[in-house]
């Protein structure tokens, strides 16, 4: 076989790859066994040819040549398509994960004598809260102290869902709970948390002019923010007014008492609607609706933007039938 012994040097340098050199030289190799009577043939029919046909083994070879650019011009294109997957990839920033909550379980909770108690702050429908001072770090801390006078069977669930969501939530519109302390009783049950100055309600009632638009704006925003936090871990608070919203002297703005807050799924459930305080109770709970979801604690936010323009609530109502009154 004189052609395909004179072509194989060739291909073997024009190919790309080792691997289809080695190709073409098996396929010709398998070729040249499977007949030996029709390899003289063969042979002289392809000798004749190449002495009548000088110019066609160039053309031959000129195709060789082009399907050999073609390929290079193909694994050129895949390695650079290759190397830009690689660029992105390594240029694209893994989306930063939110910040999770960790709590030693197993540590025990220490003793509510390692702080000192400096004043009383306020006394809400769920726990009375102090201003305290780590006696190690000195660090200004509340502590809110659960009620348990009127509990017969065990913790008040109030106080546990707001403790359980409290200490699995960590953002900076929601007040921040440190950790649960005890006292020398089984109802002396403290939640450390952070302090801060003020409470909406109270600080609205010291000033003389209402809040301007930017600083409403700036209030809304940090509210809606929290909000969206907690819906999106499907928690609904059910208890938003202006004096659970408390600030700091810096202007942070924290949602706080969680004591009506509860979880929810989908599909919806059936919950009381004797929930919210009545002037930013949404209008299905005055009307006695029991399945509801987020809309209840937008109707809030609805009714405490418009208390922080004009420093006065919006819908003022003394009786339910007095409250939808108002909203109709």
């Amino acid at each position: 076989m004189f052609l395909s012994e004179g072509l194989e040097p060739r291909v073997l340098k024009k190919s790309v790859s080792p691997e289809l050199g080695e190709l073409k030289r098996e396929g010709s190799e398998g070729a040249r066994a499977k007949s030996t009577d029709s390899d003289e043939r063969g042979n002289r029919v392809r000798s004749g040819t190449r002495e009548d046909y000088p110019d066609n083994n160039s053309d031959r070879n000129d195709y060789m040549e082009i399907e050999d650019y073609h390929n290079n011009d193909a694994s050129a294109r895949q390695s650079d398509t290759d190397s830009e997957h690689e660029n992105v990839s390594r240029e694209t920033p893994e989306p930063a994960l939110p910040p999770q909550r960790s709590v030693n379980m197993l540590q025990g909770c220490r003793s509510v004598d390692e702080f000192e108690r400096l004043n009383k702050i306020d006394e809400g429908t769920y726990g009375v809260v102090y201003r305290a001072k780590d006696k190690k770090t000195g660090e200004i801390v509340a502590l809110k102290k659960v009620k348990m006078e009127k509990e017969r069977e065990g913790f008040p669930l109030t106080s546990l869902r707001e403790i359980n969501i409290l200490l699995s939530f960590h953002h900076p519109s929601i007040v921040d709970v440190k950790e649960v302390v005890v006292g020398s009783n089984l109802d002396s049950i403290f939640m450390v948390m952070e302090y801060m100055e003020h409470d909406l309600k109270g600080l609205m009632e010291t000033m003389k002019q209402p809040f301007s638009q930017s600083e409403v704006k700036c209030l809304m925003l940090q509210l809606l923010e929290g909000i969206k936090y907690l819906h999106d871990n499907w928690v609904l608070h059910r208890d938003l007014k202006t004096s659970n919203l408390l600030l700091n002297n810096r202007g942070e703005l924290k949602i706080c008492d969680f004591g009506l807050a509860r979880q929810y799924g989908s599909p919806l459930k059936p919950y009381t609607h004797l929930v919210v305080t009545l002037w930013y109770r949404a209008p299905e709970l005055l009307l006695g609706a029991k399945q509801y979801s987020t809309a209840i604690d937008m109707w809030s936010l609805g009714c405490i933007m418009a208390e922080l323009l004009s420093k006065e609530p919006l819908f003022n109502g003394k009786t339910e039938l007095d409250q939808i009154d108002k909203v109709t």
